[in-house]
């Protein structure tokens, strides 16, 4: 993890913000720090596309202050300084890709190298494929090489990944670490866990609108006090559900997968009552039993 004394480079400060009715932000304070990857989680509706457009200066808050580079967010001094991959993004889609990175390259004062760019995307070879024409996933490196080209000291990824198979998500990863090794700093929001957990430097948890957890991944996942037990076995998923300590129970591809404060009893009963058990594993929580515990707690507060 990055040192927590590395400079703030863009800030929220008692930030609310609403549309009409519905408030979407309450209070919300947090700092974006030079060199790190800062991942936004929360469950839909939970603020985090909010508090990218208020960093982008795409919204305004109805209350309290928005930083980037000490400067207003949509003050051309730090725009020029930024980079952007949103969820909903339209380029033409009969430029060739190596047009598509000279136009919007040439809207920073100093932008990568056209060669360099399509480097860090994993683009060499596409060059005149018109845009139109390439996969989904090659798409979204597309995409990614248009936020990065002005070589921006911060990006921001909202959503990066969605729709992506995992050998094109895992490309994308190897090349959000690329662009992190030169110094840069990323906003990543994602609905992925295994992402954020991949990735992170310092994670910040919304819900409702409001920060309920901050730290690295290891942090947010040390909150939750539990264990991740794996195997295989005969034994029903409701008999499993009944042994004390079992907070909850799921089964994919035939492996069952039980989630528990208690692993040791919990792993004793399971071989008093199954012999034949096999493929036993016993891992501590994931950062998505944190994720759903500490909103859990949010909601029943």
């Amino acid at each position: 993890m990055k040192e927590d004394r590395a400079p703030v480079i863009a800030e929220l400060q008692n930030v609310w913000k609403s549309y009409g009715e519905l408030m979407a932000l309450y209070g919300l304070d947090l700092e974006v720090r030079a060199g790190e990857v800062l991942a936004i989680l929360g469950p839909n509706g939970a603020g985090k596309t909010t508090t990218v457009n208020l960093l982008l200066g795409l919204a305004d808050p109805l209350q309290g202050s928005v930083r980037v580079f000490d400067r207003a967010p949509d003050d051309p001094r730090s725009r020029t300084r930024v980079g952007a991959m949103l969820q909903i993004s339209a380029v033409p889609q009969t430029l060739r890709v190596a047009e598509l990175v000279e136009l919007f390259s040439s809207y920073y004062p100093r932008p990568l190298p056209r060669t360099e760019t399509l480097r860090i995307a994993g683009l060499e070879g596409l060059e005149k494929r018109p845009f139109g024409q390439l996969s989904g996933g090659q798409r979204q490196r597309v995409l990614f090489a248009l936020s990065i080209c002005g070589d921006p000291e911060l990006l921001y990824l909202d959503e990066p990944t969605t729709g992506l198979d995992v050998e094109a998500r895992r490309g994308l990863w190897q090349q959000i670490r690329t662009f992190v090794e030169r110094g840069r700093s990323v906003v990543l929001t994602t609905h992925y866990l295994e992402e954020a957990d991949a990735l992170a430097d310092r994670i910040v948890l919304l819900n409702e609108g409001r920060s309920i957890a901050e730290g690295s991944p290891a942090t947010i996942k040390a909150r939750v006090q539990g264990r991740r037990i794996r195997c295989r076995t005969r034994l029903h998923t409701s008999e499993i559900d009944g042994i004390p300590g079992v907070k909850s129970v799921d089964i994919q591809d035939g492996v069952i997968e039980i989630l528990t404060s208690r692993a040791e009893p919990v792993v004793r009963e399971l071989l008093v009552r199954d012999g034949e058990l096999s493929d036993l594993e016993v891992l501590g929580a994931a950062l998505d039993d944190a994720f759903l515990a500490l909103t859990s707690k949010k909601e029943a507060a």
